[in-house]
């Protein structure tokens, strides 16, 4: 067997490169290894996996794969059924973005259509509220959104959820994790979804102190 070039192909390198492409096509991970940093590859007319370092475009060694091969299993005490849990967590992070946003939101120009103002100023309007930890503002590629469970029927912050959202932004919480918990049934809360328990002032003295234990946990992780 030889290479595209002429040379003599590495049975090897081949073999560890296909086992590798298979196996995270097994678990659902492969079009996560870009966003990881890690060596991705695409598969030839033949169906072969052909691997490339991100950092050149080169195509990977042998002695390359077998580091990537050691890295991957690297986790739990049998390597060879170990999962990467880095890229499953990613996986994990891209499926609830992919959840989130099937959900209703705004931009700036929506919001600015519901509250009959202009986009400027309700992009000021959302940048200081966002500052001010009323509101939680979301980067999503090169554009910002507001999850709409927070703004009221003429387009406001809800008031009812102040309490909640200042100790989740002040201590750094990732925006899209908090929106997760906010709009999710919480452990914390004995399965109640937080951002709707708010609403009840039975219960909103709960979700506000849910939600500052939430807030020590992250910034004890910061």
């Amino acid at each position: 067997m030889t290479a595209a070039d002429g040379a003599p192909a590495d049975p090897s390198k081949a073999e560890l490169g296909e086992r590798l492409a298979t196996w995270l096509e097994g678990l659902g991970l492969e079009s996560h290894l870009a966003t990881a940093g890690l060596p991705t590859y695409v598969r030839d007319e033949q169906g072969r996996a052909r691997w490339t370092d991100p950092g050149t475009g080169e195509p990977l060694t042998r002695a390359q794969l077998g580091q990537l091969d050691q890295l991957l299993h690297g986790e739990g005490s049998e390597p060879e059924h170990a999962v990467p849990v880095s890229l499953v967590l990613i996986a994990r992070h891209a499926r609830l973005r992919t959840e989130l946003l099937a959900g209703p939101w705004f931009s700036y120009e929506t919001l600015a259509e519901l509250r009959g103002a202009s986009v400027e100023a309700t992009r000021f309007s959302v940048h200081k509220a966002g500052n001010e930890r009323r509101l939680l503002v979301v980067p999503s590629g090169d554009r910002s959104i507001v999850p709409a469970f927070q703004i009221d029927a003429d387009g406001e912050p809800r008031a009812d959820l102040a309490a909640v959202l200042e100790p989740l932004l002040a201590a750094g919480m990732d925006p899209w994790r908090a929106w997760a918990w906010l709009t999710q049934p919480a452990a914390l809360l004995g399965g109640e979804v937080p951002e709707r328990a708010a609403a009840d002032p039975a219960s909103a003295g709960l979700v506000a102190l849910a939600a500052a234990r939430l807030a020590e946990r992250v910034a004890d992780r910061g």
